[in-house]
């Protein structure tokens, strides 16, 4: 795209983030929202919200979607969360349709009041027992699940000590949960002890939760856990370790970080969900011991108060573990480190920065707000479906390409791949930075 043929973009609609609107300040509460309306719109007008957008086919290496003012496009797909590619598997399709048969569509109550299925009951075995724990229990969602569990055991007097970047559904349940909470920094274990000193030394009698990630996607690196342990074994602390972007892809037989550091079965809570390798909605919590589940089971309102997983999702998942498991499981997360090995050479041989170390998720930094929409509007012209991820989800002037592997892209989709990040790149710098030259144009002329 040549200079002065760019579409007219207002500062606007490049300035500013959702952090702006975070804390809407009146006393009518639905009129003071209307700001974030006007400033979402404005973006959406000009082509520049990535988000909200619908599939209109199954989540493969190729889709097409629609942008959430109903535009239609189709390209490789990079935004879609099936890293085995078990959404669309035959034999978890025919375990879904048999089910519906037999059990129908929905649970029909809560876990604690007749939602739970014989699917469910062996599907929570099955998921203790993959994990080297002693019991395990559903939720209807993984963020139910790390918010639930955290939520479920914590009092309004006990402490949270919690990895600074931790997803916002572990972060909304201490805050939920506790008083006191008590962030460290990122994957650092000295500020992890210096805080658990501190509230050591002033509170014997309340109860510690630490609460980490196995893999932090955003920034695909992964804590010392087993550092992180011994702390809580040292200070009487209750260890959360949240598993949802490693379980299954990675590790020793899918088994996650938690595998790969040799802490199966020795961590107190282990929190997970479906929705990345095992082809549902859903998540669990895995805990050490019986009274722990019971606990949870009517204490966790999430888990209490909500329908329970559907025996058709229950299934699936139930059939999705049995391929992680099995030689085919292994082959796929072959395939996928094979592509994500593959992805991230080619983009750093293109000159991007790609953040962390090898997992599913293939950050691409930008970093300014403004560069990073102007190069996210022109990902789906040049064949790629990725995210952008922006603030909240990640730190303000940090905004990164977002692109999510799966073991069914080939080599040719890695590299159109690719080759559309360059495209949009050189194409949204050209316009961000005559875009700034004008705006420095017209100050300069007053």
């Amino acid at each position: 795209m040549l200079k002065g043929t760019f579409s007219y973009t207002p500062p606007a609609a490049l300035a500013g983030s959702a952090r702006d609107y975070r804390h809407a300040r009146g006393a009518d509460l639905l009129a003071r929202i209307e700001g974030f309306y006007k400033w979402q719109n404005l973006r959406r007008q000009h082509g520049l919200w990535p988000f909200s957008r619908s599939i209109d086919e199954r989540p493969g290496a190729v889709t097409a979607a629609r942008d959430d003012a109903g535009g239609h496009f189709r390209g490789v797909n990079f935004a879609s969360e099936d890293y085995l590619n078990l959404a669309s598997h035959p034999a978890i399709r025919q375990a879904a349709h048999e089910v519906i048969d037999q059990f129908g569509v929905h649970s029909a109550g809560p876990a604690t009041l007749m939602g739970a299925s014989a699917h469910s009951v062996r599907l929570e075995r099955k998921i203790a027992d993959f994990l080297d724990m002693e019991e395990a229990l559903l939720f209807p969602t993984g963020w139910a699940a790390a918010c639930g569990a955290i939520k479920g055991l914590v009092r309004p007097s006990d402490h949270v000590v919690m990895d600074a970047l931790a997803h916002p559904s572990l972060k909304e349940g201490a805050a939920a949960a506790a008083r006191n909470i008590f962030l460290f920094r990122h994957n650092s274990v000295e500020d992890c002890r210096r805080w658990l000193q501190q509230i050591r030394a002033a509170d014997a009698q309340n109860g510690i939760m630490v609460v980490t990630e196995s893999l932090f996607s955003m920034d695909s690196d992964t804590p010392d856990l087993a550092a992180l342990q011994a702390l809580c074994d040292e200070f009487n602390a209750t260890f959360l370790v949240d598993v949802a972007h490693d379980l299954g892809a990675l590790g020793p037989g899918g088994r996650g970080a938690i595998a790969a550091q040799g802490l199966l079965g020795q961590v107190d809570l282990v929190v997970g969900s479906f929705s990345k390798s095992f082809a549902a909605n859903g998540g669990f919590v895995a805990c050490r011991s019986r009274e722990a589940k019971e606990y949870l089971r009517f204490f966790s309102s999430p888990c209490a108060f909500s329908s329970a997983l559907s025996p058709i999702q229950a299934a699936s998942v139930m059939k999705a573990f049995e391929i992680v498991e099995g030689a085919e499981g292994q082959a796929l997360r072959d395939q996928l480190m094979g592509n994500i090995q593959n992805l991230r050479r080619q983009l750093v041989e293109a000159g991007f920065e790609v953040l962390g170390e090898p997992s599913a998720v293939v950050c691409v930094k930008v970093g300014a707000e403004g560069l990073a929409r102007l190069v996210a509007r022109r990902l789906p012209e040049a064949g790629l479906i990725a995210n952008l991820a922006e603030f909240p989800a990640v730190r303000k002037d940090h905004a990164r390409l977002r692109l999510q592997v799966m073991a069914g892209h080939t080599e040719a989709n890695i590299r159109d791949a690719v080759e559309a990040v360059k495209a949009a790149f050189a194409g949204g710098r050209e316009e961000f930075d005559w875009l700034t030259s004008e705006r420095e144009k017209l100050r300069a002329h007053g």
